[in-house]
């Protein structure tokens, strides 16, 4: 099996059909498989799935569990080469998908890699980042309305490694993947990413972001809308439990 496109998602159906048709030169390959995981959605996706898309592979969650979990979820059945975590609000293209597929096949000593990332007005995302200090989390929450970028990604042509890669996107290789293990499970919304990007350097694998490939993502940010909701709560705690497991509150 060459890759794994992992997707999770939680009542979010009409990204969903977007994600899944930007996939649609993938589904029914051999060597390709989709694995899907719902977090308890309440919102048809279920149903749609089953009848539209029967050949992915669909995990049921009775409950929304995180996304390390779910991750982990996917992770564990997962029988790609490579192992391609996606969000559901992202829309992928062949030309970024086998480019990036390409580089990782010429370059053994990368171990997780994304790409370019813009929001749907054509705006470059902050998908690669520096280590998520506490001045770094406020400035986001304080100006939640702007891109806070860690690097010069709006003019960056070379790859380049920063601490960590968002997990909107992230190609990974089984090798790293099996060196490194799943998800940390104690954070149920972020960072798990910057986490998972972290270890996966401590075991001498690189991280690197490729702009000359792109895809679109919506981006929708919940934590920063819904910072006091039970969602927020959930992030700010999974923070703490980074700061602690890491020892180091700033970047």
């Amino acid at each position: 099996m060459k890759i794994s496109f992992l997707i999770i998602t939680w009542n979010g159906i009409e990204l969903l059909k977007g994600c899944l048709a930007t996939l649609s030169s993938y589904l029914g390959r051999n060597d390709v498989e989709v694995i899907i995981v719902d977090n308890g959605s309440q919102d048809g996706t279920v149903e749609y799935l089953k009848a539209e898309h029967p050949n992915v592979k669909l995990i049921e969650l009775s409950t929304n569990k995180g996304v390390a979990v779910a991750r982990n979820k996917a992770l564990k059945v997962a029988k790609g080469d490579y192992l391609f975590i996606i969000d559901n609000d992202l829309l992928l293209n062949d030309e970024a998908v086998e480019g990036m597929l390409q580089y990782m096949d010429g370059h053994p000593d990368v171990g997780l890699c994304g790409c370019k990332l813009l929001d749907i007005n054509g705006y470059v995302q902050p998908s690669a980042k520096q280590y998520p200090g506490l001045t770094y989390k406020l400035k986001n929450l304080f100006f939640s309305g702007q891109y806070n970028y860690s690097y010069d990604l709006l003019s960056a042509k070379e790859p380049l490694e920063p601490v960590y890669l968002i997990g909107a996107c992230q190609l990974v290789r089984r090798k790293a993947f099996m060196m490194v293990g799943y998800l940390d499970e104690h954070i149920f919304y972020g960072p798990e990413d910057a986490d998972f990007c972290i270890r996966m350097k401590e075991e001498r694998w690189r991280v690197v972001y490729l702009p000359q490939y792109q895809m679109v993502h919506y981006c929708q940010r919940v934590t920063n809308r819904r910072f006091f909701s039970l969602l927020g709560f959930r992030h700010i705690k999974g923070l703490l439990y980074f700061y602690w497991k890491h020892k180091k509150l700033i970047g």
